[in-house]
């Protein structure tokens, strides 16, 4: 079984903190079997939500990747020269 994610962890215990405050200051229950019946349905709803959360997916298996080398570039000093020496002319359309 694969572990929760740091999405699904606060997802689930937002869920479970707001929901319980929620459902207490809406019934307005003083009994322990109200209060125990409450967080046992938040933690159900918790994990529900938890569990929803889409996962993140898995990434390609690197060995069916193949890496492939570029071969360097090799320049000779009279190309480095040149191209540093002199600019490229602008070409310019033809205009009617």
């Amino acid at each position: 079984m694969p572990r929760p994610t740091a999405a699904q962890l606060a997802y689930g215990s937002c869920t479970v903190i707001f929901s319980t405050l929620a459902m207490l200051l809406l019934s307005q229950t003083s009994s322990s079997l109200g209060i125990v019946l409450i967080t046992l349905s938040a933690l159900a709803l918790g994990l529900l939500v938890a569990m929803t959360v889409p996962l993140p997916k898995p990434a390609p298996a690197t060995s069916a990747v193949v890496h492939r080398r570029v071969p360097a570039q090799r320049e000779t000093a009279s190309v480095s020269a040149s191209a540093s020496s002199a600019p490229e002319p602008v070409r310019e359309p033809a205009g009617p």
